[in-house]
């Protein structure tokens, strides 16, 4: 019987993302780990390798499918209420110990990890999107970067069916890949998992591509939204949440900073689970380094006004929120408070379209097929 390594090797093409070496090595670009592989080698996210001289990379299936609100990414500032058509592959260029979508990230890292991939096409995807009225469509659950070359597949149909396009990512980046994301992707939310390079280490990673990332995101205008899981002993710290702060709020005030709640899960079961407490003492360092907002997640009701956008000018309600649900929309048609006339940052409709679903749920999808 076939080793999942096995299976994932044969659904592969041909990448984009990478140069020949002068040695005869193959540079790959697809994360901030640039791994120089020599012939037969695979990369650090265990699905990229050298084979005669050309990169392999993931293509044509995925670990799973699901549809989910787009304030479950989260996204707050992008078409509030809309239905988020969610597909990720396997495989992650890191190791956190406490992933929540660790069965498909960590697939061929940890024997425990059980995500049979399911063969489909980018317009399978796509069509099975707009027949569910989705308006976003997005690479999430594995690291989406690593499988860059199927998500511009998959965005570029989606692009000419009128889908808004995203990522969610751990931002671990490089220049050639942002270039190479940027026209088929409006949404980027990148996973900030602390400010401290030695936490990063621990994660398998480096602070600074994260960094450089978050940076070339803004400038390149993807709309971006942040998000750190706060955990008891790691990153929770007052002095490490302000550097954090500082440095978002350093690159505009305007990024949406999402601070959400840790709870124990695959490897990391020593901290306590997070608090409401801890996300507001986080939440009020954000908004003394000047963050216009600032948000608290995971918990629904209990984090006071933490869950609501308002006006940065005159804090004013805009829209309300209960988890995942939208219970108050008052924006403008043009994205603008109705009481100041304030434009608020994002990607907003003419109007609250509704919402389909306040809760994750799984398309019965006929065009994925199990890959044996």
């Amino acid at each position: 019987m076939s080793t999942l390594a096995e299976v994932l090797a044969k659904e592969t093409r041909e990448g984009e993302l990478y140069d020949v070496l002068p040695d005869g090595r193959l540079k790959c670009y697809a994360c901030g780990h640039c791994c120089p592989l020599p012939e037969g080698a695979i990369g650090v996210c265990k699905v990229r390798f050298n084979e005669g001289g050309r990169l392999r990379v993931p293509w044509g299936y995925v670990g799973g499918v699901q549809c989910d609100p787009i304030e479950k990414k989260p996204f707050f500032h992008a078409h509030p209420g809309a239905l988020a058509y969610s597909f990720g592959m396997l495989g992650c260029d890191l190791h956190c110990g406490y992933c929540q979508n660790w069965v498909t990230s960590q697939a061929l890292r940890d024997p425990a990890a059980v995500a049979p991939p399911l063969r489909t096409a980018p317009e399978d995807l796509v069509r099975d999107a707009v027949r569910l009225r989705a308006r976003v469509i997005v690479s999430t659950y594995n690291e989406p970067l690593i499988t860059s070359e199927w998500s511009v597949a998959v965005f570029k149909e989606a692009k000419a069916a009128g889908l808004t396009t995203g990522f969610v990512s751990n931002g671990n980046g490089t220049p050639q890949v942002l270039n190479y994301i940027r026209p088929w992707i409006d949404l980027y939310k990148v996973d900030l998992k602390s400010f401290d390079d030695r936490h990063y280490r621990q994660l398998g990673g480096r602070i600074q591509p994260i960094l450089e990332t978050i940076r070339a995101l803004h400038g390149m205008g993807f709309w971006l939204e942040i998000v750190t899981l706060v955990i008891a002993g790691f990153n929770d710290s007052d002095d490490e949440l302000r550097r954090a702060a500082d440095f978002l709020a350093g690159i505009s005030p305007d990024i949406p900073w999402h601070l959400t709640a840790f709870h124990q899960d695959y490897k990391m079961t020593d901290p306590a689970n997070t608090t409401p407490e801890m996300l507001m003492r986080a939440a009020e360092i954000g908004k003394l380094a000047g963050l216009r907002y600032v948000y608290a997640g995971n918990l629904p009701g209990k984090v006071g006004d933490l869950e609501n956008t308002r006006c940065h000018n005159c804090q004013a309600l805009l829209i309300e929120r209960y988890g995942y649900l939208i219970t108050g929309y008052h924006l403008t048609a043009n994205g603008c408070c109705p009481k100041c006339g304030t434009t608020i940052p994002g990607r907003w409709g003419r109007a609250f379209e509704g919402q389909i679903t306040a809760h994750p749920f799984l398309p019965r999808a006929r065009n994925l097929i199990a890959i044996h």
